[in-house]
């Protein structure tokens, strides 16, 4: 019996601590120095006129991409590869994040109830082909907090938002 009532115990505390670490932004210790999620540092992204472009639109299987929706989140720019699988975030870790998101490494936002969302380029061919700038300006934003608008889209629990206005004119 007291072993029965050990291992409900445990199952216990390891469901609450599970509890109390959804929806928290891991490592909070690592802090943002500009923007807040009150006031964001600024914005990225034009608010899109429809929900996806021509060219995603045209890209589509049957030319229908999946659901989507505009959506304005603020939040910090990371990199979903150190925060992922490292907790990494905020100025502590700007050097390294930057370079991560130069070499390549999926762009995040951070939200402060914990979400964590992908950042890409909305427009399908230009961002395929290289000709938008939305990386550069992800980058120049590392580890601040920002306000973020372009399209949402989720797919089995994964959440992205593709951001529109940074094809290279």
């Amino acid at each position: 019996m007291k072993k029965i009532l050990l291992c409900l115990a445990l199952i216990a505390i390891a469901t609450l601590l599970v509890a109390q670490r959804k929806g928290s932004i891991l490592q909070p210790q690592m802090k943002v120095e500009h923007g807040s999620y009150a006031s964001p540092m600024g914005t990225l992204g034009e608010k899109p006129a429809d929900a996806w472009t021509a060219t995603t639109v045209a890209a589509g299987v049957d030319k229908k991409p999946l659901p989507g929706k505009p959506v304005t989140r603020t939040g910090e720019i990371l990199d979903l590869s150190c925060y992922l699988q490292l907790g990494k975030h905020g100025e502590p870790h700007r050097a390294c994040g930057t370079k991560c998101l130069q070499a390549g490494e999926p762009i995040g936002l951070l939200a402060e109830d914990g979400s964590v969302y992908m950042l890409m380029a909305e427009e399908h061919d230009p961002r395929r082909d290289g000709q938008t700038t939305f990386r550069q300006a992800a980058i120049d934003h590392f580890a601040h907090i920002m306000e973020v608008t372009g399209t949402e889209s989720t797919v089995n629990g994964y959440h992205a938002i593709y951001v529109q206005g940074y094809v290279k004119k």
